[in-house]
């Protein structure tokens, strides 16, 4: 297990003369394996296996887990379904209405599927050493909309704010547990996927969103663990709220510009994204996919703390001619400038 000091890992990225690649990309893995996203999403061998099958493959600066936003919501009750070959959704709603929010327990971490992908992560840091795993876990709105229903929380921050923030308390707590026993398997940071709150105005994702998530980095990053705050709603309306949590790296979506992304990013953190995880890297031609990345590298070449990464998890089923070509433009732009 790599005890890598995470603060000094990003200084280093910062400080290097060439631009880092971490895509956000699991499912080529579990192809490469030849198993199937059920497999890989109920099993923590099969998903670790996946992992490592990209680490092998790609240069990657750090070895992403699947980014699955179930997991936490199964542990809660809610109920999943899990198609063979895509990512798992939740279905119907959990908490009905405002009583079964304080009725709500705060889920142990044996629940659900959340000991397999524990299991995937310490697999993970126990032999993928030479660079960071990064775990992944929801936001605490983004979850409490997967109990409550997503528009029917967007109704109730204005109708009872006290009973959605009684419900994000409750997603908190969850979340900061998770992260912990993340942290205590070996994962050297989380990507904290809260895309929901990109739906929100800035004040209302401030205050429904980065505060909890404020306080769950409070308690979890260190030296040696990291969170990198993933919002792929926002479009340019909530970065000031993602930026005050104080998470040492943020992940955008491929709806932002990304150079005015940056721009809002102290120079000190990661700002990370963008390129489109469907329409280039699974829909695109290798020819395209070179022609924006290096468009993309070319846009931020003036921002040292820029790294490259898709917008989102890549999906199933994305050509690997596609994650070549992205890795080849990244070596053509980098032996450019140098």
């Amino acid at each position: 297990m790599s005890k890598i000091n995470m603060k000094q890992w990003v200084n280093d990225v910062i400080a290097r003369k060439d631009v880092a690649a971490i895509p956000v990309m699991t499912h080529p893995g579990i192809e490469l394996i030849g198993k199937t996203v059920r497999d890989a999403v109920t099993d923590g061998n099969v998903h670790f296996e996946a992992i490592k099958a990209l680490y092998e493959r790609y240069p990657s600066a750090a070895s992403c887990v699947i980014m699955d936003l179930t997991v936490e919501a199964e542990a809660f009750g809610a109920e999943i379904v899990f198609p063979e070959n895509e990512v798992p959704s939740v279905i119907g709603r959990l908490l009905t209405d405002e009583a079964a929010i304080e009725t709500l327990a705060v889920p142990s971490l044996d629940k659900g599927r959340v000991p397999e992908y524990i299991k995937a992560n310490r697999l993970a840091a126990e032999h993928l050493t030479d660079r960071p795993v990064l775990a992944g876990c929801i936001g605490p709105y983004s979850l409490a909309g997967r109990l409550y229903d997503m528009s029917e929380i967007m109704m109730l921050i204005y109708i009872n704010p006290d009973a959605a923030k009684m419900l994000l308390s409750k997603c908190s707590q969850f979340i900061t547990n998770y992260c912990l026993a993340l942290k205590e398997a070996g994962a050297n940071g989380v990507v904290m996927a809260e895309p929901a709150a990109g739906l929100l105005s800035n004040e209302d994702c401030q205050q429904f969103s980065s505060e909890f998530v404020k306080d769950i980095i409070e308690q979890v990053q260190d030296d040696h663990f990291a969170v990198i705050l993933h919002n792929c709603g926002n479009t340019g309306n909530c970065t000031p709220a993602m930026v005050y949590t104080g998470a040492m790296a943020y992940h955008f979506g491929n709806k932002i510009d990304m150079v005015e992304a940056i721009k809002g990013v102290p120079a000190d953190t990661l700002a990370m994204g963008n390129l489109d995880p469907v329409s280039l890297f699974k829909m695109g031609t290798p020819e395209t996919m070179r022609k924006e990345t290096l468009a993309l590298l070319e846009a931020t070449k003036d921002f040292p703390n820029f790294v490259i990464s898709s917008g989102c998890d890549t999906p199933p089923e994305t050509p690997f001619e596609n994650i070549d070509a992205f890795y080849a433009a990244i070596n053509e732009f980098n032996q450019s400038r140098a």
